[in-house]
């Protein structure tokens, strides 16, 4: 199958990259590499049957190639990421989340067999169910959360008015693991952590601790796309949740840490602004639809991803 992947540099995109190649699929990554993984230039070169190309995914080069119908699917993965920094840079991060966005879905329209977009449980905000179904309203509470759940309506709309469109939306829940690295304000707290050891540098308290999140492994992440692109019946824009069903404090991860590495030193920090208290999916959708089951549970993952940081 003929395969473009945006943000295939990045570490969601890097993974997906890799696991496509190994099955044997004809795969093109764009990336501009503005927030490509550290170790781009080697992963790229272990990859030698994998088309890279340093671009916009919404510049004309790609645009036309996807006009031409010169791929089977399309895996939307790159984003300005973070919660933070779309707080920060709200405009910066509508144009590319949103904007450059709709440029690739109206290039698919008739031209590409299906769409698959990397969505995010930032969607449902402070959702109060949990584990929270996909039917649960969607309640964005920053411009990040904001541009995945537009994108994620106007991807419903071009469902319903081309019949030649067919595309899926992937909620993912707190991606983790090897790939992502730490070293930057906007990293996500596993990543942080773990570069913070390795570096014998403080670990970063933000508010309480006691925030919980339903932590998703990357191969969780690329299995669920995988089989998305694997079902012979049309989604229609439909939504599914990619996640364990389990959740964990910080606090809790935090003392696993300081039982495997002895005494860290911790930083304390203020709330982050736009960040929420809990999340947790409802997996059952998935299952049922998808047979998605999550291959790797969180503690599991974790140590899997100190094996990568060689810590």
């Amino acid at each position: 199958m003929r395969i473009l992947v945006t943000g295939g540099c990045g570490f969601i995109g890097s993974n997906l990259v890799k696991n496509l190649e190994d099955l044997g699929h004809d795969v093109t990554s764009v990336d501009n590499m503005s927030s490509s993984r550290d170790d781009a230039h080697d992963f790229m070169s272990a990859l030698p049957g994998v088309e890279f190309v340093k671009d916009c995914f919404a510049g004309d080069n790609i645009l036309d190639r996807v006009k031409s119908k010169q791929f089977d699917v399309v895996f939307h993965v790159a984003a300005i990421p973070r919660v933070s920094f779309s707080v920060e840079n709200p405009a910066l991060t509508t144009d590319t989340n949103v904007n450059k966005t709709v440029k690739l879905l109206e290039a698919c329209i008739d031209n590409v067999g299906r769409f698959i977009f990397s969505s995010s449980s930032s969607v449902y905000g402070g959702a109060d169910v949990l584990p929270t179904p996909t039917d649960h309203p969607k309640d964005p509470k920053s411009p990040y959360a904001w541009q995945k759940s537009s994108t994620e309506d106007l991807i419903k709309i071009f469902c319903q008015m081309y019949q030649g469109f067919d595309a899926v939306c992937l909620r993912y829940f707190n991606v983790f693991g090897p790939g992502q690295f730490g070293g930057s304000a906007y990293s996500t707290a596993i990543s942080a952590w773990c570069h913070a050891v390795k570096n014998n540098l403080p670990l970063r308290k933000d508010g309480t601790g006691e925030q919980s999140r339903d932590l998703c492994y990357i191969d969780n992440v690329v299995s669920a796309n995988i089989l998305v692109m694997d079902q012979g019946l049309k989604f229609y824009g439909e939504t599914f949740n990619v996640a364990c069903g389990d959740r964990i404090s910080n606090n809790q991860i935090l003392d696993h840490f300081k039982e495997k590495f002895g005494d860290l030193s911790i930083e304390q920090a203020p709330f982050r602004l736009g960040d929420i208290m809990h999340t947790q999916a409802d997996i059952s959708k998935s299952e049922s639809d998808l047979g998605y089951k999550p291959l790797v549970m969180f503690w599991d993952g974790l140590h899997r991803t100190f094996e990568w940081w060689n810590i």
